[in-house]
């Protein structure tokens, strides 16, 4: 293969998208499926058929079906593995259209891939002012060109809806090409860009992930996180995929925990709760009124021993309890803002026909 063709597999292999074949030792059986998958640029992957039989396998170069024209992408999955990985990830598969294999990739269709690519970043400069001079409310974060280099699809980021139909028609004069409008959010776009976490590691979104779940606030508070939003945010300024990670060995920590944290009577005063550490068993307490303790920390069998004392009446002495040094309370907030500021707050429905009868108030709902 040409050093054109070497540079574009590299250039996919290195990619986040790989998937490991599990299947690849056994040996092959008679009724493989013909249904392969391919990835093009970034993380975008289709399912296509291999009607004539070629014999394709991981890594080879292809130029598939599109409609209309075609495209040249690589193979990550065929036989048994396709199958099932289509089975999966398409919800209506009878609505799916899988499109033939043309051919393996030949050095004239990744020399015109090659290209198209080189014009992706001068439209990308191009694509944002157009967008910037019609006013509209959106980002434009990638441009994709396809292998026949007659189609590009636009990446972009709005927060709302966008009317967008002079917007294309200005593209298609200005790049004299076919136009997809993609819309992509937050995390998809640091996963394009890249970049290094705070952990000291490039960015999981940019390396290795490509489903992009939802994280809520409890997550965080499951685990006895800071509350403070700053620390928790990602680059792409949402809560941190990583918050997922470890959130089932915490669930399973806590489950030896009191539900809910109660205020300890002791010969000093009541001691309040601030934070519990679900992985070493601890639970950090501070004394009301006496600034000379400060704050303390507690293993589990102590604090339920104290409950229990409590119970009956009985107000212990806290022995030698753990002081907790200053520059380990980082989980106290270092700003005013949550981290329930990145979830959508719903706007209760306001309804507009409303009737009073008397003290009570009849509200009539609209069928949807």
């Amino acid at each position: 293969m040409s050093c054109a063709g070497c540079s574009f597999n590299n250039s996919l292999t290195e990619e986040k998208t790989d998937v490991y074949n599990w299947l690849n030792d056994l040996p092959e059986t008679s009724d493989q499926s013909d249904i392969i998958e391919v990835k093009f640029k970034t993380t975008r992957k289709e399912f296509f058929r291999n009607t004539e039989g070629l014999p394709l396998k991981r890594g080879n170069i292809v130029v598939v079906a599109t409609s209309p024209g075609h495209d040249v992408g690589e193979v990550t999955l065929t036989g048994y593995l396709a199958e099932k990985q289509f089975g999966r990830k398409v919800k209506n598969p009878s609505r799916y259209q899988l499109n033939p294999v043309f051919r393996k990739a030949s050095d004239n269709d990744l020399i015109i891939l090659q290209e198209a690519r080189s014009n992706e970043k001068p439209a990308l400069i191009r694509s944002r002012k157009i967008a910037s001079e019609l006013g509209l409310d959106m980002k434009i974060g990638d441009v994709e060109y396809r292998g026949d280099g007659k189609k590009a699809i636009f990446y972009y980021l709005a927060d709302g809806r966008v009317d967008f139909r002079e917007l294309i028609k200005l593209y298609a004069r200005e790049f004299r090409i076919k136009v997809e409008m993609k819309q992509i959010g937050a995390r998809q776009e640091a996963g394009l860009i890249g970049g290094i976490g705070s952990c000291g590691r490039e960015l999981c979104c940019s390396s290795w992930r490509t489903d992009f779940s939802s994280i809520s606030s409890d997550a965080a508070e499951k685990q006895g996180l800071s509350a403070s939003a700053q620390r928790l945010a990602g680059a792409c300024g949402k809560l941190k995929c990583c918050l997922l990670y470890e959130l089932d060995a915490y669930m399973e920590a806590r489950q030896e925990f009191p539900e809910q944290l109660m205020y300890l009577e002791t010969a000093k005063g009541l001691a309040k709760p601030l934070k519990t550490d679900y992985l070493k068993k601890e639970i950090w307490f501070s004394v009301a009124g006496d600034v000379t303790s400060g704050a303390f920390a507690l293993s589990l069998k102590e604090v339920k021993d104290i409950i229990q004392k409590n119970k009956r009446g009985i107000k212990p002495e806290i022995n030698n309890p753990k002081p907790v040094e200053s520059e380990e309370q980082g989980w106290q907030s270092i700003n005013n803002e949550r981290i329930d500021r990145f979830e959508e707050k719903k706007k209760p429905r306001k309804n507009k026909n409303r009737r009073k009868a008397g003290n009570f108030i009849q509200v009539k709902t609209a069928k949807e």
